[in-house]
């Protein structure tokens, strides 16, 4: 029997089609794409970063760009702006790269650590903060296996639980957390890393995470990976040095790099996560239905 006379039997014996017939008899129709959202998108969707909560990392190889949030770790997003005012992190170095999981910064010498001036070493930890704390949340209707409730504030991917009135920044791509040891509250800011791989998503709540990268990454993601144990440099020079950490308002105009987010609290951006949940033709053959919260865009450009 040919395929044409056994699809034709089959129908007529009341089986489903094969599933690669039914998306080749139905092909999904156009939709926006992302980058068409985008391009459509208008100056009042996009914000600028603000200076006073932007930090510009310069490494030998080029410029990391973080955007702290003050709204889930002011404490620690102010002894952060702290240390890179008093230039505690120039001359420290990368000195962790994790295969699918962080890059790292921070003092290579941990037993003789560098001196602080009037930043502090430790903080008490900023796990979660009151959910009357955080503007403009934008809550994704989709289902998440590690919150309650997930979305986009003020563009950071956050989580929140209504039941204890609390919320969270989530481990995204992307995202700045603070090291720590087992004490919740031995960490302070002088060690920081970068999620580079898979999300994982099972740290929420147990670290405070402190913003996030909006240009750099491939600076993080492509170093090479660490020998020692947890990815760790087993070789000093392996480090990758760090030239500077500056607050951007403290940077002149001329150095500044010039970028934008796109406001999470609008139409617009409503309408990029529809492109990524539900894709169109003709190269999707099956859309999703869905996105997770790591997987919804943050769309952010440089202004020239």
């Amino acid at each position: 029997m040919n395929k044409k006379a056994a699809l034709a039997a089959a129908v007529a014996a009341g089986l489903a089609l094969p599933a690669t017939h039914a998306a080749e008899s139905k092909p999904l129709a156009a939709k926006p794409t992302l980058g068409d959202v985008i391009k459509a998108s208008k100056p009042s969707d996009w914000r600028p970063l603000d200076p006073d909560n932007t930090l510009y990392m310069d490494l030998t190889s080029g410029r990391v760009i973080i955007e702290l949030a003050p709204d889930f770790a002011p404490n620690h997003a102010a002894n952060i702006k702290l240390m890179a005012r008093e230039q505690y992190f120039d001359g420290l170095a990368v000195i962790r790269s994790q295969d699918n999981w962080v890059a790292q910064w921070g003092d290579p010498d941990e037993k003789n650590p560098r001196p602080m001036k009037t930043a502090k070493q430790t903080l008490k930890a900023e796990f979660t903060v009151p959910m009357k704390n955080v503007r403009h949340f934008t809550r994704l209707p989709d289902r998440d296996g590690y919150a309650p409730q997930v979305g986009h504030s003020n563009g950071f991917p956050s989580a929140r639980d209504p039941k204890t009135g609390q919320a969270w920044l989530a481990h995204c791509y992307g995202m700045v957390g603070v090291g720590r040891d087992n004490e919740a509250d031995s960490g302070g800011g002088s060690s920081l890393y970068a999620v580079t791989g898979h999300a994982p998503r099972h740290l929420d709540r147990n670290i405070t995470v402190v913003g996030r990268v909006v240009s750099g990454m491939p600076l993080l993601s492509s170093l090479p990976r660490g020998e020692g144990a947890m990815g760790f440099y087993d070789k000093p020079e392996l480090n990758l040095p760090i030239k500077s950490v500056r607050v951007a308002a403290d940077v002149s105009e001329a150095e500044r790099s010039k970028f934008e987010v796109m406001r999470t609290d609008t139409a617009t951006f409503k309408a990029a996560v529809e492109a990524q949940r539900n894709r169109g033709g003709p190269w999707t053959k099956v859309a999703a239905g869905y996105i997770e919260l790591c997987n919804a865009p943050i769309p952010a450009r440089e202004v020239k």
